[in-house]
């Protein structure tokens, strides 16, 4: 079990990693071609169809990009598809997702003092609810809403609002940002597999057919991209906000992660409007900064629940197998010794430490069973815990407490 818990976790690392490197690739080609479409400019000479031109130095060189609106007169030999970034991100992310917080749910996934659910429940609405946005989201962009954008978008952000609220009445705050960043990606993903890629291939069908494509494939690819364009960046913040307690373990977490997308909105319009015009409207900044000053106004609010309701609570099924097993007496003794003083819902081991680390308290018998597989591989398997400026009297024996007692509840 020792190492299964350790192959386990580089298991999750590399898949973490596949999902950073191809967000990476994604993302920098989603802004590339955004911008680079927005600064297309009419010019003489253009060949017959052509919308507008670009030219860009780079690594040396000189590159002389020119966009046809519709399609050029005939199919090019070379043709590069750009969609294997989007389906490599997705993919990653749903596998990572999977690792750790489905079979890692009872600890990440589900909070018992939300919502009363078996494991199995809380993976049905993990799973299913990707699916939700997409539908509604879909269903909208294809009735005359798409006439009216900006009605479109205000729809889609209270969809968003909506379940961010959701998610936090039944999942853990990590759990519950994270979801709120994988429905937003899954939206992504599925105008990239379901409408773009499809209306690219109608217009390189017709060009091989010798037939003339039709200008609405087109439009409704770019409109779709730029949707996408638009919910990048809060997706990115939803994937990093577990580091941040601040942002996934307070009272208003949900309000944040709405917050976050009209930050992005007001971003991505000043590049936007910066690459096709040469200047970008200021104003989006200054309401940028009111926004992340409301979000971490929100965040000053009761993290957990207090000392004396978690001592009352009765243990889950899971926290009841590490409080039950040989060894735990001492190891959650090491725990308290060594970890509370930063990990306590009022950490005192220093003045400026407002937050415990993560979010994670190890204060109760609950608190030490539940973060089990944690406090092994941080403070047992590894000494990344506690760091070495610490305060600390944790030995060499004291690691090894914790790890007969977390081998011991595996076995």
């Amino acid at each position: 079990m020792y190492d299964l818990a350790a192959i386990w976790d580089w298991v999750g690392f590399a898949v973490r990693w596949l999902h950073v490197i191809t967000a990476m690739a994604w993302i920098g080609a989603s802004f590339y071609f955004i911008a680079l479409d927005l600064m297309l400019k009419p010019a003489k000479g253009m060949p017959e169809g052509a919308y507008g031109e670009e030219w860009e130095v780079h690594g040396g060189g000189f590159y002389h990009t020119t966009k046809y609106l519709v399609a050029p007169a005939r199919m090019p030999e070379h043709l590069t598809w750009h969609k294997w970034q989007s389906y490599s991100t997705w993919l990653s992310g749903a596998a990572l997702l999977m690792i750790i917080y489905w079979v890692g749910g009872e600890i990440f996934l589900l909070d018992p003092t939300k919502a009363d659910l078996a494991l199995w429940q809380g993976i049905v609405i993990s799973g299913g609810s990707l699916t939700i946005g997409w539908l509604a989201y879909d269903f909208m962009c294809k009735s005359k809403l798409s006439e009216q954008p900006t009605l479109l978008m205000l729809l889609l952000f209270a969809i968003l609002v909506a379940m961010s609220w959701g998610y936090n009445q039944i999942f853990t705050g990590r759990a519950a940002l994270l979801h709120l960043g994988a429905f937003t990606a899954t939206i992504m993903t599925a105008n990239v597999f379901f409408q773009i890629m499809p209306n690219q291939r109608i217009v390189v069908e017709d060009l091989k057919a010798g037939r003339t494509p039709d200008a609405k494939y087109g439009k409704i690819a770019k409109v779709r991209s730029t949707h996408n364009n638009y919910l990048t960046l809060p997706v990115v913040f939803l994937m990093l906000s577990n580091h941040y307690p601040l942002a996934f373990a307070t009272e208003y977490s949900w309000i944040i992660a709405s917050l976050i997308f009209l930050t992005g909105v007001t971003i991505r319009h000043y590049f936007n409007t910066m690459h096709a015009t040469g200047k970008g409207p200021h104003w989006t900044w200054a309401v940028t900064v009111l926004l992340m000053v409301l979000i971490a106004w929100l965040s000053v609010a009761p993290m957990q629940d207090s000392l004396e309701e978690a001592e009352a609570r009765a243990l889950t099924p899971h926290e009841q197998k590490f409080a039950s097993a040989e060894g735990f007496e001492e190891a959650y003794s090491v725990v308290l010794g060594n970890c509370s003083m930063c990990h306590a819902r009022e950490p005192f081991f220093s003045d400026t430490m407002l937050w415990p680390p993560k979010g994670v308290v190890l204060e109760t018998e609950s608190d030490v069973a539940r973060n089990a597989r944690q406090i092994f591989l941080h403070a047992g398997a590894s000494h990344a815990m506690p760091p070495p400026n610490a305060v600390s009297t944790m030995t060499p024996e004291n690691r090894a407490a914790i790890v007969a007692w977390y081998r011991g509840a595996t076995r």
